[in-house]
């Protein structure tokens, strides 16, 4: 049930102040009555030409604007077409790197990066030295003869010089594409292989959770399974003492290389705006990888608009997002410096050394967004941790959780524990549109359980299975009106798997495939993947309504449940991760069912529960419901690499073909 009143409310300062509350004066100054988001948020899907066209002005996009006019092209609505449904700014010309770098010519000695590892490194780069940097390897790529269109890729941890690689590719008008180092050799291949760059940056190993990984073997595996890759670049990023010595290694030193060249100003090559800039991969836990490319001038319009107007980002702020270089929140978090902000980067577990380490890098940073997923508020309510007890944040304003469903009493937990005064945003997007569908907005109170509203120029409904609107109930999450930002589609594909991934399931309308609600309060609830939605005996239940009660249980740190076809009909079978050294006694079997019972309905009970060591997640640690779900349902997994722990799903296997 939505919440009638608001758990936080924006002060009347905090709400002239926002970036937001000036775009509305500066559309009302042009003959518009707009007073508040949704307001707002209905002109800017009713004039969605006219909304694009001002954040461009507003967020002072550097670029070719081309005719004002024209500022969305012909809609190609209905069947698959090579590129996209609709050419924005057809005539627009612009750079990624030029629109992230501009504050270094306003504001050259301010910190641009601020990083931190596990092993206790700290680093800091001014925008001039980031400059200097990207400089440095924009010539080392030219000498490589990277030119644009090219793809450049990085199997990188999260540090400066993976920004400052893509930084470098992207001023040539070139492809970046990443992932993160914990992906195996085949997983990269299968990624990286259908897209063929030219130049890899890779690191020599890196720690997580206090453990050293040396990565010089698969680095040389992925090259000579990648005939494109011309020339490697790598990164002596693990200090081991213990490490094998590489330094006659075939690949390129990133040191050796800053040494070799001078600084100079950075030449831009200006590129159309719907030009490619990103290959970003679905989860390919079902298949094959996806490979996902995102435009130039869609990415850079979307997250200006996300990140000044949504996210209320101004220059000189300090913004954190836990990320890797496999998530598309990596791309999301980058492109703040477009807005003046400093990068807070942290690499390494987010519970090591200690479980409140983020939070002391949020004190030392003065950091003013905290940027994480749903499930590590779980984890570090579970470990009973209070970061407003122990650490100073007083500049700290926004909260950002994405990943998974963020639960009511996550609200209560934020608000006591972390800060009161703090606008809590529980985004959704995805890798698919890099981006969010939903997101906050700062002069908008927030309710409990809720996404505050769909993003700005986004027609967001919930859709029922006929293709009719649904309000206060449960449906799909779609899209009915184009956007910049939609992928020009996927690698090496004529339109048909594009079309049938996201087109085909209701006509012109963008299907995504999230388990929603839009409430009366005109926010949005989830529920979960409907691909994974439970159906026993009829009843449409989200996983997420299951995780809420049972995740709370003392003794389970995760869960998963999934359907399992049963005597014509579904039933739920659910999996539990137990504290260490538990075991799954018949009286917390039926305390999970006495809970569901009580907090939910008799439906979600499941019918068999088991104890398993771990729950299966992706390298961006969500979980993968639908492996689960089709080795419940005796059918293969077709691509084990995309998991970071499969043996997992072995394990469900054995334990399913006993009980059978």
């Amino acid at each position: 049930m939505p919440h009638s009143e608001p758990i936080w409310t924006p002060s009347k300062e905090r709400i002239e102040g926002a970036n937001l509350s000036q775009f509305i004066k500066h559309i009302n100054m042009q003959g518009e009555s707009i007073s508040d988001y949704s307001s707002l948020l209905d002109w800017s899907v009713k004039d969605k030409k006219r909304f694009w066209l001002e954040v461009w002005q507003f967020c002072d996009v550097i670029g070719f604007m081309g005719d004002c006019i024209h500022g969305e092209g012909i809609a190609k609505w209905g069947e698959f077409y090579p590129n996209r449904d609709t050419i924005w700014f057809p005539q627009a010309q612009l750079n990624y790197a030029e629109n992230l770098l501009s504050y270094a010519f306003q504001q050259p000695n301010e910190i641009a990066i601020q990083f931190k590892n596990e092993c206790g490194q700290n680093r800091k780069l001014t925008w001039q030295q980031l400059s200097d940097q990207v400089s440095i390897m924009q010539q080392w790529l030219k000498q490589n003869g990277v030119e644009k269109g090219d793809v450049v890729a990085g199997y990188l941890p999260y540090v400066p010089e993976a920004v400052i690689a893509m930084l470098a590719t992207t001023s040539l008008g070139a492809v970046w594409t990443s992932t993160s180092p914990d992906f195996g050799v085949e997983s990269v291949v299968e990624r990286f292989g259908q897209v063929k760059p030219k130049i890899l940056f890779c690191c020599n190993g890196y720690t997580f959770n206090g453990k050293p990984y040396e990565m010089h073997g698969k680095n040389a595996d992925i090259v000579a399974a990648i005939p494109s890759i011309q020339n490697t670049c790598q990164i002596e990023y693990l200090l081991d003492s213990n490490r094998h010595d590489h330094s006659n290694s075939e690949f390129s030193d990133w040191e050796a290389i800053v040494a070799s060249y001078i600084p100079r100003g950075i030449r831009y090559q200006r590129v159309s705006f719907n030009d490619p800039l990103f290959v970003l991969y679905s989860s390919g836990t079902t298949g094959k990888p996806k490979c996902i490319v995102h435009g130039v001038g869609g990415t850079v319009l979307n997250h200006l608009k996300e990140h000044q107007l949504h996210s209320d980002i101004q220059p000189q702020d300090k913004v954190f997002y836990y990320t890797t270089c496999g998530w598309m929140m990596w791309n999301w978090h980058v492109s703040t410096l477009a807005s003046g902000a400093t990068l807070v980067i942290y690499d390494g577990s987010p519970m090591y050394p200690m479980p409140s380490v983020l939070w002391e890098l949020a004190q030392e940073a003065e950091v003013t967004l905290f940027g994480t997923s749903a499930k590590y508020l779980e984890a570090i309510e579970k470990q009973n941790l209070c970061p407003s007890q122990h650490y100073d944040l007083p500049k700290l304003r926004t909260l950002c959780s994405t990943g998974s469903v963020l639960y009511p009493e996550q609200f209560d937990y934020v608000y006591s524990n972390i800060k009161a005064d703090l606008h809590l945003a529980s985004i959704s997007g995805g890798t698919d549109i890099c981006g969010c569908f939903v997101l906050g907005n700062p002069i908008s109170p927030v309710f409990k359980g809720e996404c505050q509203a769909p993003g700005l120029g986004l027609d967001v409904a919930a859709f029922g299975e006929q293709g009719d609107r649904l309000y206060d109930q449960r449906g799909e999450l779609v899209c009915l009106n184009s956007f910049p930002n939609q992928p020009l589609g996927f690698w090496q594909d004529d339109g048909e798997k594009y079309h049938n991934a996201y087109w085909s399931k209701y006509p012109n309308t963008w299907h995504h495939g999230d388990d929603i609600k839009v409430t009366t309060n005109q926010g949005i609830m989830f529920y979960g993947r409907s691909d994974t939605t439970l159906n026993p005996g009829g009843v449409r239940i989200g996983t997420g309504e299951i995780y809420r009660q049972v995740n709370k249980i003392e003794l389970i740190l995760d869960s998963v449940a999934v359907g399992q076809a049963h005597q014509g009909d579904e039933r739920i079978v659910l999996f539990v991760k137990l504290i260490p050294e538990q075991t799954l006694t018949s009286e917390l079997i039926d305390e999970i069912k006495t809970r569901l019972r009580q907090n939910c309905s008799p439906r979600h009970i499941p019918s068999l529960i088991y104890a398993i060591s771990d729950i299966p997640r992706t390298k961006s640690g969500k979980i993968v419901e639908l492996a689960v779900k089709q080795v419940v349902n005796g059918k293969s997994v077709s691509n084990i690499g995309a998991i970071d722990n499969p043996d997992v799903l072995q394990e469900i296997e054995q334990i399913i073909t006993a009980e059978s």
